[in-house]
């Protein structure tokens, strides 16, 4: 079975997330790493954005007057805000394996570990037609439409998820990205975007709530996140085959990394 470590680094803010998940990656690049799965949280809670979304897109004064941190992913996709939520990120070769094959193994995984949690869920089978779908303002949010092999309950999204791909010359290294809804905290996002239509702000606070789901509300409980990591590291485990190195180290950061 191959071996892979898996790190639960706790709270930190958004730059050094990122920034933690960039080194990951780049080590992979580099000979020096090996394969990851992380999970993590956001303190303060940040609004993330895609690789290639623009900072436009957000009032980032009302985000600094709530203590709301800004940053970019390194992977793409739409803009969420980090809060009550489980993050997780995978660093892994990608074995010749296209972008939606990684989503459905990493998605896969996902699903075996909820399902050890307690929910139920399924696999999104549609792909929207993401150029026109994020012409439209409504779809600055990530939550307010599913990819295919996006994690749902009943049609409403659980798990968002982003994907970024570096190259070492003769090899994909893959960094996807997810957050797994523990509350409804998400939402508020729609408070933070840089639109002056108060109708506009409405339909999408409408359309998040309409299309989201966390599992605070699936369990009518509040989540307890290490119990919820302890699941989503055994559904890796027993979906992919993989035996996760140094147990006993994983709460342990690298603090000179985070610096």
């Amino acid at each position: 079975m191959d071996t892979w470590r898996f790190i639960d680094t706790g709270e930190h803010t958004g730059e050094q997330n990122m920034r933690y998940d960039e080194m990951l990656a780049q080590q992979l690049v580099g000979g020096a790493g090996t394969p990851v799965v992380r999970i993590f949280r956001w303190k303060p809670w940040a609004i993330s954005l895609g690789y290639n979304q623009s900072v436009a897109d957000l009032n980032v004064e009302r985000c600094a007057g709530d203590g709301i941190d800004v940053v970019w992913r390194p992977t793409g996709g739409r803009a969420i805000l980090h809060a009550e939520e489980l993050t997780y990120s995978v660093v892994m070769v990608s074995d010749r394996k296209s972008v939606l094959q990684v989503y459905n193994d990493i998605s896969r995984a996902l699903v075996r570990g909820l399902a050890l949690f307690g929910v139920d869920v399924v696999l999104q089978k549609s792909q929207p037609d993401f150029r026109t779908e994020y012409r439209r303002t409504s779809s600055i949010p990530c939550f307010t439409s599913s990819a295919r092999y996006e994690i749902e309950w009943h049609g409403r999204k659980l798990v968002g998820s982003a994907q970024r791909r570096y190259s070492d010359g003769a090899r994909d290294i893959v960094l996807p990205h997810g957050s797994i809804l523990c509350g409804s905290a998400h939402r508020r996002l729609a408070d933070y975007l840089a639109v002056d239509n108060p109708r506009l702000v409405e339909q999408i606070r409408r359309d998040m709530e309409r299309k989201t789901v966390d599992l605070s509300e699936l369990l009518a409980r509040p989540v307890d996140l290490d119990e919820l990591g302890r699941a989503i590291r055994k559904g890796f485990e027993l979906e992919w085959g993989v035996t996760f190195e140094n147990a006993s180290a994983d709460l342990r950061l690298e603090p000179l990394l985070l610096a």
